[in-house]
């Protein structure tokens, strides 16, 4: 039986995202663009999904006058992000 994919990951850019995330501790929000090729709007409005799902952490401040944003993942994203693996483990040993 196969077990249902998470579809907040099942996203292509979504999952790029939190791949990144993953392997390091944070990241900035021009890092994360410039590694998925995604545009601005589109980059914001996935990182806005993955948050509202608690799947990553956002924090805006200010550095030299310019607004940075960073990223990180959560616990509970990195058991989704697990469980999101194990699922697909499983479809590809069918």
């Amino acid at each position: 039986m196969f077990k249902e994919l998470d579809p907040i990951l099942h996203s292509q850019l979504r999952l790029a995202i939190m791949s990144l995330l993953i392997s390091v501790k944070e990241a900035e929000f021009t890092f994360i663009r410039e590694k998925t090729n995604a545009t601005a709007g589109n980059l914001s409005v996935q990182v806005q999904k993955l948050k509202d799902a608690g799947y990553i952490e956002v924090n805006k401040q200010f550095k030299d006058n310019y607004p940075q944003t960073t990223c990180k993942v959560t616990p509970i994203g990195l058991k989704a992000f697990e469980d999101y693996v194990k699922a697909l483990q499983q479809y590809l040993k069918v």
